[in-house]
């Protein structure tokens, strides 16, 4: 939660210096935001290449836990495409964009920025980051009353850091693997779904 606060904090921050005129609107669209989106992805590469056991940790895997990743993107979209019905002037494809985050608020609230604007790109941000805050707040109770695959599901791409602590103490240690899985699949799908649902 700690990194959702700073994260929220460093948002805060930048609208500060927006609206003050600390930092001039024309620094804001020089494409600084493309470059630090490259950078992101680079990181994300680097940890998931550099881990030299996840072929060995996938492998461990029973094959219909595999299925679980496949199953959490579907209940998601499904779920956003369903909120579109019930919010007035919102496009079905900016809600589907704003699930397809999959809690990875960083990264697909600067792609949506870049393709649908500031305003979804906000959205895109603070819903996500709902999702991360309501996992680590609510696991023991998704645990207790869905199963021990529910904290899974609903940490979306945050299973493989930020949610993974909460998970092993609320499902059990045997869940490990499976949410490293989980969340390497969902992290890797957000930059695809969310500029396909973009361009719709």
């Amino acid at each position: 939660m700690k990194g959702s606060l700073v994260i929220i904090a460093f948002f805060a921050a930048g609208i500060a210096c927006g609206v003050t005129g600390v930092v001039p609107r024309s620094w804001a669209e020089s494409g600084t935001d493309f470059y630090a989106l490259c950078a992101l992805m680079f990181c994300v590469g680097v940890s998931v290449g550099g881990d030299s056991e996840i072929p060995a940790k996938v492998r461990s895997l029973d094959r219909r836990l595999m299925l679980l990743p496949l199953l959490t993107i579907a209940g998601t979209l499904g779920g956003s495409a369903l909120a579109a019905l019930l919010l007035d002037g919102r496009r079905t494809a900016d809600c589907m964009a704003i699930g397809s985050g999959m809690g990875y608020y960083s990264l697909s609230s600067i792609f949506i920025t870049q393709y649908r604007g500031v305003e979804l790109g906000t959205i895109a941000l603070m819903s996500n980051i709902i999702r991360e805050v309501a996992t680590l707040l609510f696991a023991p109770l998704m645990a207790r009353w869905f199963g021990p695959l529910a904290p899974v599901t609903a940490g979306g791409a945050t299973t493989m850091d930020t949610t993974l602590p909460i998970i092993t103490r609320v499902s059990g240690e045997r869940y490990v693997v499976l949410s490293l899985f989980h969340g390497a699949l969902t992290d890797f799908s957000v930059p695809f779904l969310v500029t396909f649902f973009c361009s719709l």
